[in-house]
């Protein structure tokens, strides 16, 4: 940090021993007490000045006569200085005390220093959007060649996106001397419940093996430590050492080390490891970080917390991170994964207090020209003017294409001028990925939702059935667009959507898919921006529409007297309309995680709890206890449940022993699987996922036959007739899987049922990207054709932005209120580090609500209905609310009565008779 040469260093070696006041002596004494709950890293600059930066100026530390200090030169301006990011160290609402020592002194020999400098210790406050703040905590007035103590408190009424304290003050030309500098949160009742800090310290002993292999073991496997391998060729990424574990016979032999009492339940840890492989072999292979946990009643748990692929080429790192959420009595993180044989290496392994990221800046976007198709020539009036052919294909201009719109695009626009009718065709196709391409490099914004929309239609002499894609080449990267089944000279829709997060170089578009040797048209051709406010605004009125309902209340006393002209103020307590969230067994040991979970969510699914390969890893060896304990405690708590899943039709979820079964054994395992889940839990789950996934995957139809599917919703519904039966699959409402397009999900329900299967309900999980309302809203609509209720079983969007991701969930929470065939949305969590997908969270690790999380509490509120006014000449008040649980208050002259009611769901208006 700072410059290492110029006239004012060489003037260091000359200053004098400066001088303490008795009242520095007590002061040191008194930091000693509190010096481990000091927020500031490196404060006594032990390490040099690490994690302290200079403010425009220059910085080093001496030590002179056993004293160690940081001096601050250079100084153009008085508000250059030292200072250090404290963003993730601090909280609102705390009083912290600063102390500092610092000194004063003249840069050059002809420069005077007055016989007084101030030194100031200042915040600086950083808000997104807005002018950033400055707090002055505290100054003292500084005389050459003494040491002074600056002393002061601060509070923060709420937390800034960032917080940066320093050092400022003197004049230009005077240099700072800073010897230590402690930040706490102690107070005369003892340090504050939570402002005990984690140090920015590796916890892993002995991380580089410069103590041998001290502090580390074999996962079943033994280790060893070297300085170099493979005669020389493989050496260390950083320092001297690196270690190796050979004699592996099974993927999770690994090397570990022991890291109980030092890591702490309820704060995320980063981890990263300098790995690669040798031997056997095997040029590449996956290496895995772990935790093995042990609670304190003994139960054991398996964290998985990074993977990545290594070679024998190179050192690489695994980073990841973790969570406890539980109290251990043993916690062990070790590396495996590579196949048995190979060895893993590793450099360094670094687990420490995980940094917070700061909260995302909504997106900077101007000039969208939302509904405008940045498609060149899309009507073909130019010919092919425009277009370009990606690879040796042919491309010519035909007529006859439909002249309206696409219905998910009409839906999206609105009226629309009507189509030329000419279209684009393209022949000569040698490979799947020829057809008409655009570059749209200058036509695209970063995080823009577009819609992509299309008519797509094969060539004539064409059989079978055949994908077509709308794809986009960013820089190296493939993105779907977009995909569609066609197996007849129709012309048929296409549609999708996409969004970029990532600066690119450049975009192409093209359309492809069909075989080698198959012709096809496209026509009307629109990728435009969407404007999902203005969608939100129309949705806004529908679910007023739809989810309300008109409601008289009757009031009526014991002396039957007139009510006529009192107060009432009605105040919706809770919607009834199921909104769960997916949980696991450990995350009902973390209070905050339960605080948020029941405060917004009335229904729940276990992640994995319930499956098969949880309950039954190994042959006869049941695991009921995890589900037990979650059921238990959403009985507790008066929270549905939902069962999911009975079985798993994709055959990478199936657990080996059950692979490894002949056909008759398989069938009295499934009939076991379905009487000992059933039967055990008789009653208390509301739904069943009976065989999740069944568009994309055949596991158990391949090995027992096209009978098997309908009977196990048979069995089930014979063994526990109270739970209703779901069907549940993924990119049913996207268009983004020709797979699990609206029209295959149906036919394969209507199979089911005439084969007997009493199926109850439509699971669509929800796991999506870059969602648009009409396209959403257009496949729930097919779905709901079928007059089976709709359930979102799995939701989740993601977006490295929250705002952006805040949005995703606005348009498919208010896709969903709005449709009447869908009757609960439960989301696959909601906490980060326990959500499937990255970006995905509407609270970060440690309890705070991000952007997401936020919108999510927002649109859910407006989801309460309230309502004011006067009691009628016939004892009756009026109203329109969704269903759900109320409270009325009738204001009186001199009296104020408060009464509950339940709006329950109705086909006409609902009558609620109140007694006073």
């Amino acid at each position: 940090m700072g410059k290492k040469s110029g006239g004012w260093l060489t003037l260091l070696k000359d200053h004098t021993k400066l001088h303490r006041s008795q009242k520095s002596k007590d002061w040191n004494m008194a930091s000693s007490s509190v010096t481990s709950t000091n927020i500031i890293q490196n404060h006594d600059f032990s390490n040099g000045l690490h994690s302290w930066y200079t403010n425009s100026c220059d910085g080093v530390v001496v030590e002179k006569q056993s004293t160690r200090y940081a001096v601050i030169a250079n100084r153009k301006e008085t508000w250059q200085g030292l200072e250090q990011d404290i963003t993730t160290r601090i909280s609102p609402g705390l009083t912290y005390t600063l102390i500092a020592h610092v000194g004063v002194s003249a840069e050059h020999p002809h420069l005077h220093l007055h016989s007084h400098a101030d030194v100031i210790a200042t915040l600086k406050l950083e808000y997104h959007g807005s002018e950033t703040k400055y707090m002055q905590i505290t100054r003292t007035s500084v005389s050459k060649e003494r040491w002074e103590k600056l002393e002061g408190t601060f509070v923060l009424p709420e937390k800034p996106d960032r917080v940066v304290l320093y050092l400022e003050g003197p004049a230009p030309g005077v240099n700072i001397l800073i010897e230590s500098l402690v930040v706490t949160c102690a107070t005369s009742h003892g340090i504050v419940e939570g402002c005990n800090v984690v140090e920015d310290e590796n916890i892993i002993l002995n991380p580089n093996f410069e103590d041998g292999v001290n502090n580390w073991s074999g996962r079943g496997c033994t280790i060893a430590r070297h300085d170099s391998m493979g005669e020389g060729k493989i050496v260390p990424k950083f320092g001297k050492y690196f270690a190796s574990t050979t004699q592996r016979t099974q993927n999770w032999n690994g090397i570990q080390q022991d890291i109980s009492g030092r890591v702490k339940r309820k704060l995320a840890y980063s981890v990263i490891a300098t790995v690669r492989i040798f031997g056997n072999n095997v040029t590449s292979a996956d290496i895995r970080a772990t935790l093995w946990v042990q609670t304190p009643d003994s139960r054991e748990q398996y964290i998985g917390i990074a993977t990545a692929q290594a070679t024998d080429k190179e050192w690489m790192q695994l980073e990841g991170k973790f969570l406890l959420n539980g109290s251990a009595s043993k916690v062990v993180v070790y590396l495996e994964g590579p196949p048995p044989g190979v060895d893993i290496l590793l450099n360094s392994l670094v687990v420490k207090h995980a940094e917070k990221n700061p909260p995302s800046p909504p997106p900077y976007i101007e000039n969208v020209d939302y509904g405008v198709n940045i498609i060149t020539n899309s009507d073909l009036r130019e010919g092919t003017n425009g277009w370009f052919p990606l690879g040796n294909c042919a491309l010519g201009v035909t007529t006859g294409s439909p002249h309206v719109l696409p219905p998910t695009a009409r839906d999206t626009l609105g009226p629309h001028e009507s189509l030329s009718g000419h279209g684009i065709h393209a022949t000569n196709r040698t490979q799947t990925w020829m057809g008409p391409a655009q570059m749209i490099t200058d036509k695209i914004k970063l995080f823009v939702t577009y819609q992509v929309s299309a008519w797509v239609r094969l060539g004539h002499g064409s059989s079978g059935s055949h994908n077509v894609n709308v794809a986009l080449g960013v820089d190296n990267q493939w993105v779907n667009g977009g995909q569609v089944e066609v197996n007849d000279d129709r012309w048929h829709e296409i549609s999708g959507s996409f969004r970029i997060e990532k600066e690119f170089g450049k975009i192409m578009v093209y359309v492809q898919g069909p075989a080698p040797g198959i012709s096809f048209m496209l026509a009307g051709f629109q990728i435009f921006p969407v404007d999902r406010k203005a969608r939100f605004k129309q949705l806004k009125q529908q679910t007023d529409k739809i989810r309300k309902q008109d409601v008289t209340l009757k009031f009526s006393n014991l002396d039957e007297s007139n009510m006529q002209g009192k107060m009432v103020i009605i105040k919706q307590i809770q919607n009834s309309f199921p909104i769960g969230s997916c949980i696991s067994r450990s995350n009902i040991d973390n209070e905050d995680f339960v605080s948020f979970f029941l405060k917004h969510f009335n229904w729940a699914v276990f992640g994995n709890e319930l499956k098969w390969y949880w309950t039954e890893s190994q042959q006869g060896n049941f695991n009921y206890r995890d589900a037990d304990d979650l059921l238990e405690f959403c009985n507790r708590n008066n929270i549905p449940v939902r069962g999911h899943c009975i079985f798993w039709e994709v055959e990478d979820t199936v657990q080996n022993w059950v692979k490894n079964l002949s056909k008759s054994d398989l069938a009295i395992a499934v009939n076991n699987r379905l009487t000992g889940l059933l039967n055990r839990y008789k009653g208390k789950f509301k739904h069943y996922d009976v065989n999740n996934e069944m568009l994309h995957g055949s596991f158990y139809r391949d090995r027992l036959g096209n009978e098997i599917r309908p009977n196990m919703f048979k069995i089930a519904n014979k063994l526990d007739p109270s739970s209703v039966l779901f069907v549940n699959d993924y990119h049913v409402e996207d268009g983004c899987d020709t797979r699990s397009s609206p029209e295959k999900y149906i036919d394969q329900i209507f199979d089911l049922q005439e084969h007997g299967a009493p199926v109850g309900g439509i699971g669509v999980q929800g796991h999506i990207d870059s969602p648009v309302g009409s396209i959403v809203g257009s496949n729930l609509d097919k779905l709901g054709l079928t007059g089976l209720p709709i359930w979102f079983t799995e939701l989740d969007v993601s977006s490295v932005n929250e705002h952006v991701r805040a949005d995703d969930l606005e348009v498919m929470m208010r896709e969903a209120f709005v449709n009447p065939g869908v009757e609960g949305i439960v989301f696959w969590g909601f906490w980060e580090l326990f959500m499937s997908r990255e970006n995905s969270h509407l609270v970060n690790a440690e309890g705070e609500v991000n952007e997401a999380g936020r919108r999510f509490i927002e649109v859910k509120k407006e989801w309460l209905s309230h309502a004011h006014g006067f009691i009628d000449e016939e004892n009756e008040f009026r109203f329109r609310g969704f269903e759900g649980s109320y409270e009325v208050e009738i204001v009186g002259i001199c009296e104020k009565i408060v009464k509950t009611f339940v709006v329950e769901k109705s086909g006409s208006e609902v009558v609620v008779s109140i007694r006073l």
